[in-house]
């Protein structure tokens, strides 16, 4: 089941204060470590994934962070030679300099796992991604085993937890295939909500995407990004799931062409349009200094809705399977005629 190629859709959030991300390196720093000298300790491990800024001012609160031996006060700076541990145990934070944002779009297989080590020996998904000369490859978000389709990785921590965190209420996209017959008032049922053992959850879009026989494809839409979200939903109501597919996420479309294990990195466009989508600040460096420009507020384009969507990429299949049926035959053993 495949889709358009990377679409960035713009919808900007409300406005949210910036201070801290249009902060500026020095321009003198000649070295990208040496542009960390005086950053607030929560805004580093924030960019390395460690954690959220909020998660970080817990760990200070509760003294669970040190700095050169000593508890480490909120306000406190990171300064090149500086020492920072986290329970106990240290924290190379300087490999977390300022470094250009990348996104990857992996095409995930079925039975690999997301984790960087798993105990039982399945295949994990981060072997299969580009080595980063510093800093690592964040997931945004999780598929488990059985799933495959669309997944985002970046390294950039501030950008993968705005995309994931449940208050930005991004929409995630899956091609489900269903056994059974589906009536309108399932499909009313789950749009209104059931109730599963974690709570009350429900699709925000449901649209029928063609099938035959006792299989039918259903494109459908969530905020959530709880465990095993839409076959849970689909399970309650006595479906089975033969087949699940993550299509999109926010506005990141899995690209055409783009098969499992193959993974297509962000242009700098799609990615100034992302950092635009979370309210991040655009990144530009020159000789390794960074600098931030405030988010560029773009006027949001007409919405499309998702049985739009789902016409216009079946117009597209159509169009791609006719002009191939009318292409000539080339096969070697075919003999030309006289």
């Amino acid at each position: 089941m495949k889709t358009q190629a990377p679409f960035i859709n713009i919808k900007p959030y409300s406005d949210k204060e910036q201070a801290d991300a249009q902060e500026q390196p020095k321009k003198s720093d000649p070295e990208p470590s040496k542009g960390l000298a005086g950053e607030r300790i929560q805004k580093v491990l924030a960019r390395g994934g460690v954690g959220s800024r909020r998660e970080v001012e817990r760990w200070i609160s509760e003294g669970l962070l040190n700095l050169n031996g000593l508890p480490v006060k909120l306000g406190d700076r990171l300064t090149e030679g500086d020492t920072l541990s986290l329970k106990g145990r240290p924290l190379r934070w300087e490999k977390f300099g300022v470094q250009p944002t990348q996104v990857l779009i992996y095409h995930k297989p079925t039975g690999e796992v997301v984790t960087r080590n798993d105990p039982e020996g399945r295949p994990v998904v981060f072997k299969k991604l580009p080595k980063l000369q510093t800093g690592r490859w964040i997931a945004v978000g999780r598929l488990d085993i059985n799933t495959q389709g669309l997944l985002l990785f970046t390294n950039n921590g501030e950008l993968a937890n705005r995309l994931m965190h449940p208050s930005s209420e991004i929409d995630r996209e899956y091609a489900v295939r269903i056994l059974g017959e589906v009536s309108d008032d399932h499909i009313a049922q789950l749009k209104k909500g059931v109730q599963l053992e974690d709570g009350l959850a429900k699709f925000d879009d449901i649209q029928f995407n063609g099938g035959e026989g006792a299989n039918r494809w259903y494109h459908v839409t969530v905020t959530e990004g709880r465990n095993r979200l839409v076959r849970r939903l689909w399970e309650a109501l006595d479906f089975q799931v033969s087949r699940l597919m993550r299509v999109r996420y926010g506005p990141i479309f899995l690209p055409d062409g783009l098969s499992a294990r193959q993974t297509h990195e962000l242009t700098a466009k799609e990615l100034d349009d992302l950092l635009s989508f979370v309210d991040l600040p655009l990144e530009r460096f020159d000789n390794k200094v960074q600098v931030r420009s405030a988010p560029v507020k773009r006027q949001a384009k007409p919405k499309v809705s998702l049985s739009e969507k789902s016409e216009m990429r079946r117009s597209k299949h159509v169009a791609n399977r006719d002009q191939e049926a009318r292409k000539p035959s080339h096969h070697k053993n075919k003999r030309p005629r006289r």
